[in-house]
């Protein structure tokens, strides 16, 4: 239902509640869009590590390998 209300008049006319109540929605959802990258930044350098450890587990491998031969 539209009325003849102008949106000057509906902000005016709104409780001051409801602005609070929308910046809060949306500084929630900044903080939630903040701490998922965040998050995926630890779980990208965890995984980097967890990698660089099996990559020299390889190489360790390799070389007593290596070394049996000879």
């Amino acid at each position: 239902m539209l009325t003849q209300t102008s949106v000057g008049q509906f902000v005016l006319a709104s409780p001051w509640w409801t602005y609070l109540l929308i910046l809060g929605i949306l500084f929630s959802g900044y903080q939630w869009i903040r701490a998922l990258k965040e998050e995926k930044e630890i779980d990208e350098d965890f995984i980097e590590q967890e990698g660089n450890v099996y990559m020299e587990r390889i190489q360790e491998a390799k070389k007593l390998k290596e070394q049996q031969e000879l």
